[in-house]
């Protein structure tokens, strides 16, 4: 679909079930199909399967019971797939926590679940003896990123490990949690999730506020898959898909797991993921899909090492979790292009509050700013973010959307849920994104920046993402933040923070990037400081914090 062609209104069927009886549905369908690779291993639909029921069997030796929370706090590795849809088909809820978080952030999120049952990575025992000293745990159990390699390589790791250091844990091994599933008292658990039932707790990443737990349905997974699917347009049985990003991420459960679970693929996992390497991984496993954040983007156009390469076996390029630089995209499609890749990248735009994407950019797209047109049963709205009233088309306000992917509410949230999720006077709910954007005629999806980083200066209202796009137009500039700052006289100014990409003069690099701005940008929203610097501080979800970048003023 080429612009200039409105968005056609689809309607999908949806499964009415749990995302483990939907995986279950999958797997008499697949049979021996790979559904999960992982350092040599191969695990079919089949045996996924049993390894899910194997483990719901042992959470329910452990007392796991409907509507307990489990939180799983491992990177990607099987056992995270097992435990996910396991505790799914206990109708219990995966509370999902990055195992980099420090031990008061574990300990929070924790505590506002009342989760009693955690299983962890090996290499943070040490900090989850002091989160289970703190905390009310009745099971601990970590997991060893070789707990689910082939013999051959975990051998491997284990000489790795010696060499480097030994995990210390006196926690229950995965190995000894599954053999409490095991006797043959263990009776299978029968499937107790419900469409409407939360299935995960998801943690918002924190770029300007403080994190928050989003309940997110059986439904909600289910639907994100039908609708990726459909949106896709590509996606077939056996494609491989180089699942990158994290368990604990929307981005990285929905699409890159149950996604492709859903269609039949293979999603090949990787515990730790180094972006300077990503073009060793994709010779290395030749995936037909890559879906990922900007900054693997950037790093594969700074790497040498797609040099007189074939990329033909890649049919779907997806970029999204944050916004992709317009010179970025233009770069990055010459390279495929340039590599034997008949596909360009395809930008989406979504948030946890929806699992992930909600609109992605049809194939074939030729409008660098868009981030696509709306999913399948998904309605877009753009509002003044002060009456609610939706404006005309071209003009920016909130991004306001519904859907069958929207969230269950904020956990223990009850005043945050109200400020995002409106009901209409028809008795529709609408996601308040606190996002600005506009929407064109036919129905394409433009964003512009969060609400709150909008910057107001004597009354002028400045989006720093416009000023971000210009800097990064400049071949020198790997990546950009401009941030608001306090000012005596004008209440805010804009200041930009710029990694550059190689080694170049500071001053003649401020005097270019000035030049460039006073051409594009209006003089009022002229940052009064460039800063540049070698690194972003990150979210756990490798976002830039801005609000970290505020503080520094």
């Amino acid at each position: 679909m080429m612009h200039g062609v409105k968005n056609m209104k689809r309607h999908l069927d949806y499964p009415q079930c749990s995302v483990y009886e939907h995986i279950r549905q999958k797997a008499e369908q697949y049979g021996k199909a790979c559904a999960v690779e992982y350092f040599g291993r191969r695990i079919s639909f089949s045996e996924l399967i049993r390894e899910i029921d194997r483990t719901a069997c042992a959470l329910t030796a452990a007392g796991v019971k409907k509507g307990d929370s489990v939180s799983i706090c491992l990177p990607n590795v099987p056992q995270a797939i097992f435990l996910f849809y396991a505790v799914s088909k206990i109708g219990a809820v995966s509370n999902m926590i990055h195992p980099l978080s420090a031990e008061d952030e574990i300990i929070r999120d924790i505590r506002l679940t009342k989760s009693r049952f955690i299983f962890a990575l090996d290499m943070i025992g040490d900090k989850l003896e002091k989160v289970a000293a703190r905390t009310e745990l009745d099971l601990a159990v970590t997991v060893s990123p070789a707990d689910g390699m082939s013999a051959l390589m975990k051998a491997g790791y284990f000489l790795k490990s010696l060499k480097e250091h030994t995990p210390r844990s006196s926690f229950m091994s995965w190995k000894s949690f599954l053999s409490m599933g095991d006797s043959e008292s263990a009776d299978l658990p029968q499937n107790d999730g419900k469409a409407d039932d939360c299935a995960a707790i998801l943690y918002s990443g924190g770029t300007t506020g403080k994190p928050k737990g989003i309940m997110l349905t059986n439904l909600n997974f289910n639907a994100l898959a039908l609708q990726s699917i459909d949106a896709c347009g590509c996606l077939t049985k056996g494609d491989r898909v180089l699942s990158v990003m994290p368990v604990f991420h929307g981005f990285g459960l929905g699409v890159c797991i149950h996604t492709v679970l859903t269609f039949g693929g293979t999603a090949v996992i990787l515990p730790k993921f180094n972006v300077k390497e990503f073009d060793k991984l994709i010779f290395k496993y030749r995936p037909n899909v890559i879906a990922g954040v900007p900054a693997i983007y950037e790093a594969m156009l700074r790497s040498k090492g797609f040099q007189g390469q074939s990329l033909d076996f890649i049919k779907c390029v997806i970029s999204g979790g944050d916004s992709l630089a317009a010179n970025t995209k233009i770069k990055l499609n010459e390279m495929l292009r340039s590599h034997g890749c008949k596909c360009t990248v395809r930008e989406g735009y979504g948030l946890t509050e929806c699992v992930t994407g909600s609109c992605l950019t049809p194939d074939g797209c030729t409008i660098s700013e868009t981030c696509g047109l709306p999913y399948a049963d998904t309605d877009y709205r753009i509002v003044d973010p002060e009456t609610g009233k939706d404006v005309p088309a071209g003009e920016t306000g909130e991004i306001v959307l519904s859907g069958p992917t929207v969230m269950k509410g904020y956990y223990h949230e009850p005043e945050e849920t109200a400020q995002t999720l409106r009901m209409d006077t028809g008795g529709k709910i609408w996601l308040h994104t606190g996002d600005l954007g506009y929407q064109d005629e036919q129905g394409y999806v433009y964003f512009r920046q969060r609400l709150k980083r909008m910057i107001v200066s004597n009354g002028y209202n400045i989006y720093p993402q416009n000023i971000e796009n210009v800097i990064s137009s400049h071949a020198q500039v790997a990546m950009c933040a401009v941030v608001g700052v306090p000012d005596a006289q004008r209440g805010q100014i804009a200041k930009a923070y710029v990694m550059l990409r190689g080694a170049c003069s500071e001053e003649k690099m401020r005097t270019e990037l000035m030049h460039l701005m006073k051409k594009s940008v209006a003089a009022y929203a002229i940052p009064k400081e460039i800063v540049f610097v070698n690194s972003f501080p990150k979210t756990l979800v490798g976002k830039i914090a801005y609000n970290e970048l505020i503080a520094e003023g």
